[in-house]
């Protein structure tokens, strides 16, 4: 067997053996979602109802205000509650429109397109974004815009991304095993908008039953195959993922569509599937909830603007000495000061609660040049370097050794003896950078 992987990386313990044989449960319809206006990259959705409001389930309650942004539609049938700020797992607080249930669960219809080989790639995009699918992975990033590059971009590879490489969670693993019927046919819905010649759904070697199902079903699909990955962290970064695959390097500052490749997410491909075929919204998710200070653990498929706190008792609830909680994986996801009325959104991935043992506040110590973090970084990076001119102001050093391609995915804080965060000083660094580059610009056009 054949294992691809790339260059640097780690491999912190997985974790996943405390959740990977939960099958996915579907979770009670909530009494009352909270359902945020900023669930994806771009701008806020626009709220199109008012408070008092009848919405059934699937419904459009708020509309894409941008090109880069996403339509957002009620999980529950029931009536609009309220329209204000709300707590939010990313951004501390959001505007969000809050759903109280009624009795049923009435869904709004939309056209359903079995045949969709018969429907050209623009109207398939356009169904996409009607129904408001971003990227399930946790960038969130807007699938219709993802799938219109602009025409000179010749794409030939479509890769699913079915690594989840982040520790803890197994939701992805569980739709792979459990929705791969459908997790295919999005790919190939995927392919056609594209016009790409190969599709490959690249999977790590530690999920044994998810590549025996897929690999079954591809078998006589003559273009498209199961890739066999490392498990190793960062191994479901994009551009990690793509150099695995396909050996072909995304240039600093680009995009895969440069290297003709689109990368999706498994979990948004069954939502493509399911949007087209099915007419169905982006209103659910799978969610793994886990951790060694829950009691219980589980793979839920929710609706969104259900609260962590929901989850966390349906699950089997925390034990006493809880540490931390976060939202996502515990690599790069982020810490909650609270899990009440907290929602989940379109790009939750997982819940995980921590105890004493698992969390650690260690001091900052000086730097001793060992050089691990380099030695590590999946973007043949200098950390420590550039670490060192964010500490001393000197941010136009930094961008010239490339801050800007740091993907923040925490390997090198991990490895780091002297507990340096490095990557909140690359994320300090490289906001400083945009602010410098947008005033160059701004200078530039005067």
């Amino acid at each position: 067997m054949k294992v691809l992987t790339f260059k640097g990386g780690i491999h912190p313990p997985e974790g996943k053996e405390l959740s990977e044989d939960k099958s996915l449960k579907k979770l009670k319809i909530p009494e009352q979602v909270i359902i945020p206006l900023s669930q994806h990259i771009g701008a806020p959705a626009k709220p199109i109802v008012e408070i008092g409001d009848e919405v059934k389930t699937g419904q459009k309650i708020a509309e894409a205000n941008s090109k880069i942004s996403a339509n957002i539609h009620s999980s529950i049938t029931g009536k609009v509650k309220a329209i204000g700020e709300y707590l939010h797992p990313a951004l501390g607080k959001a505007r969000a429109v809050v759903i109280e249930k009624t009795e049923g669960d009435e869904w709004i219809e939309n056209k359903k397109i079995e045949d969709y080989d018969s429907v050209d790639s623009e109207k398939l995009v356009e169904i996409i974004r009607e129904r408001g699918i971003v990227g399930m992975g946790g960038a969130t990033f807007p699938t219709d815009v993802k799938l219109s590059p602009p025409p000179w971009k010749d794409i030939d590879y479509v890769i699913l991304n079915g690594a989840e490489c982040e520790p803890y969670l197994t939701c992805d693993d569980r739709l792979m095993r459990e929705k791969t019927e459908e997790i295919i046919e999005g790919l190939k819905i995927i392919m056609k908008i594209v016009d790409a010649d190969k599709g490959f759904i690249g999977i790590e070697h530690n999920k044994p039953s998810a590549i025996k199902n897929i690999q079954k079903l591809c078998k006589n699909i003559n273009n498209i195959e199961v890739k066999i990955v490392k498990t190793k962290y960062p191994q479901g970064a994009e551009k990690q993922l793509i150099k695995a695959i396909t050996n072909r390097e995304v240039p600093v500052g680009g995009l895969p569509l440069d290297v003709g490749v689109v990368v999706q997410n498994v979990g948004t491909s069954l939502a493509i599937y399911e949007a087209i075929v099915e007419g169905k919204p982006l209103i659910e998710r799978a969610v793994t909830v886990s951790g060694e200070a829950m009691n219980d653990t589980a793979n839920f498929i929710v609706r969104i603007g259900d609260t962590f706190e929901n989850l966390i008792e349906k699950a089997g609830g925390l034990k006493d000495n809880v540490k931390k909680i976060i939202s996502g994986g515990p690599m790069m996801g982020i810490a909650q000061h609270s899990v009440k009325n907290v929602p989940v959104l379109k790009g939750v991935s997982g819940i995980l609660a921590f105890t004493d043992k698992k969390t650690h506040h260690d001091e900052e110590l000086p730097c001793i040049s060992c050089a691990s973090c380099v030695d590590i970084c999946p973007m043949k990076l200098i950390p420590s370097k550039i670490v060192k001119f964010i500490k001393n102001e000197k941010y136009e050093e930094a961008d010239e050794l490339e801050i800007s391609a740091c993907i923040e995915c925490g390997s090198c804080a991990y490895v780091c003896p002297s507990k340096i965060p490095i990557v909140q000083y690359m994320k300090i660094g490289k906001n400083e950078v945009r602010k410098i580059n947008a005033q160059k610009k701004q200078e530039e056009e005067k």
